[in-house]
């Protein structure tokens, strides 16, 4: 009885638990993304270094040094 009723009817497909690898898959796409905004914003700052010193010197002298010397017409 057995051998009549193998390889008869539709073969019926089981849904996987993807819980914990959808959990998984979010976790590193998460990481990723961090690791990815980390390197851009290095990048970033490391391509502007030297300029935003030179500007934030030149800023620093002006409010220092040369305002003051306005206001108390030094020069």
């Amino acid at each position: 009885m057995a051998e009549e009723e193998y390889g008869k009817g539709v073969p019926m497909v089981i849904t996987p638990q993807m819980g914990p690898i959808e959990a998984v898959v979010e976790d590193i796409r998460y990481r990723a993304q961090l690791i990815a905004r980390n390197q851009k914003l290095d990048s970033g700052v490391s391509a502007t270094g030297v300029a935003g010193f030179v500007a934030g010197f030149i800023f620093a002298i002006v409010m220092v040094v040369i305002i003051p010397m306005f206001a108390w017409k030094v020069m």
